[in-house]
């Protein structure tokens, strides 16, 4: 069952889906590429990340819960430099959800998970 993989597992490939998300709408608009950069890292960090999974916190299923709250008990060998700890507790958790959707081919899911993009 995909919910019982690794949740740092998960997230790494939430962490990629996310990218590739967010740098698709990105690359539809007609931002140069330096701003396209720019704009990307401000929403794919471990602080705003954070911040929405604060924001879908409520929404999730009982299967996204369980895996939100895996990946963020999860014993992280890294110590972030450009967040706090619960910031990147959260993101790891944010990122596990869309991984674990992605695996399941839940690619709607996903769209919803990351949000408008308001910020593009």
């Amino acid at each position: 069952m995909v919910e019982q993989k690794n949740p740092l597992i998960l997230a790494f490939v939430g962490d990629a889906m996310q990218t590739l998300y967010v740098r698709t709408v990105l690359a539809k608009t007609d931002l140069p590429p330096r701003e396209l950069h720019l704009r990307a890292s401000q929403i794919v960090c471990a602080r705003a990340q954070a911040k929405r999974f604060d924001e879908i916190f409520d929404g999730l299923n009982d299967i996204e819960r369980r895996v939100a709250m895996r990946a963020r008990n999860a014993d992280h060998n890294t110590v972030p430099t450009s967040c706090t700890i619960a910031e990147y507790h959260k993101a790891t958790a944010l990122e596990a959800v869309i991984g674990y959707n992605a695996l399941v081919g839940n690619h709607d899911r996903i769209a919803e998970l990351i949000g408008e993009l308001n910020k593009c």
